[in-house]
């Protein structure tokens, strides 16, 4: 079975990237540096530290893998190419949200990149789900864990 493809946008991309970098040049060496510290204080078997430095370690080599991995399926979104007359990943949507009477704007992303509290909202997750597709006009239901919400579909724009 093909691996899912991550679909990012390019921020997206360079943001796992700089993370990917970060990790692999200064995390390491800085646990590699905390393990041989701990080493010289000599008896390892009651040295938190040392078991400490080793937890961090394996939390380090455990995203560099999941990064990596994300990397090599990645299908990276050019925003510039967006088709503005319909809603799709890469492009920022204004709302109208009926519930609560306000106008919200989100940025449509890949799952990877979702960030709730940026506003940025998966394809994948109910109300991005939902939109796909949606031209300026449309009226949205969407059934979510909090209940069914409604939207009209104001501006597509490029993202910033």
């Amino acid at each position: 079975m093909a691996e899912k493809k991550n679909i990012l946008t390019y921020e997206g991309l360079k943001k796992l990237e700089d993370e990917l970098q970060n990790l692999k040049v200064v995390r390491r060496k800085e646990v590699a540096d905390k393990i041989r510290e701990a080493r010289e204080q000599g008896d390892l078997s009651e040295n938190a530290e040392y078991d400490a430095a080793k937890d961090e370690q394996r939390d380090i080599e455990a995203r560099i893998e999941e990064i990596e991995k994300i990397l090599k399926n990645a299908e990276v979104i050019d925003e510039d190419e967006v088709d503005l007359g319909k809603i799709n990943v890469g492009c920022t949507v204004r709302l109208m949200d009926y519930e609560f009477d306000e106008e919200v704007e989100y940025k449509i992303v890949g799952s990877t990149e979702a960030n709730s509290l940026r506003n940025m909202i998966s394809n994948e997750s109910a109300v991005g789900a939902a939109l796909i597709g949606k031209k300026v006009g449309n009226k949205v239901k969407v059934e979510t864990p909090a209940g069914i919400m409604q939207y009209k579909v104001l501006a597509i724009e490029k993202s910033n």
